[in-house]
């Protein structure tokens, strides 16, 4: 049996000092890894590897890890920059939304039509996504929350959460394709 192996046992049994050694052995290098993908966003990254190495104790008796704990930890701050990536994705398509929700008085009518078009397409196209798409789709949007808060509040697992979230984008992206084609096409024109 590996040392790795070893302390992940240990772990596995609440050996505090084994999390303990976890912890000092990859902390920098997982905080150096994950600005590889997050440069310039130092404290974000460790805010990352520290969501990591909590979950990771908190879950210890479910975790099985099939590669050694580097790469299962290397994974998993991965994992989080990426959803950090799509989250501030999302983030940036709802300010610009809301950017062009603050209508300058001086538009002229065909941009208020415009405007309202899309805000009423919005609409209706989150009346028409499933209820469990929605829910997931408003805590992010309105409340701000993380998957992780999600799935807290509608007591379902993260990946539950991305997996809803995925299927609500993809739907309202296909349901405003045609609009957003043509808005783009009258206002770049």
């Amino acid at each position: 049996m590996s040392d790795e192996q070893q302390i992940f046992d240990y772990l596995k049994e609440g050996d505090e000092e084994a999390f303990s050694s976890l912890f000092r052995k990859y902390y920098r290098d997982l905080v150096l890894f994950a600005g590889t993908i997050l440069p310039d966003r130092k404290e974000l990254c460790e805010d990352i590897v520290q969501n990591v190495f909590t979950d990771l104790w908190n879950r210890r008796n479910e975790r099985v890890i099939k590669t050694s704990i580097k790469g299962f930890l290397l994974q998993s701050v991965r994992n989080g920059c990426l959803d950090e990536l799509r989250h501030d994705g999302v983030v940036r398509v709802h300010a610009e939304y809301m950017a062009f929700s603050r209508i300058d008085r001086h538009w002229e009518t065909e941009e208020y039509i415009l405007y309202s078009d899309l805000e009423n397409r919005l609409r209706e196209g989150l009346d028409r996504l499933p209820e469990e798409y929605r829910n997931v789709f408003v805590l992010r949007h309105n409340k701000g929350l993380k998957n992780k808060g999600i799935a807290t509040e509608l007591h379902l697992s993260e990946r539950t959460v991305e997996e809803r979230m995925a299927k609500a984008l993809k739907f309202l992206r296909h349901f405003l394709s045609d609009f957003l084609f043509w808005i783009t096409f009258i206002v770049y024109w």
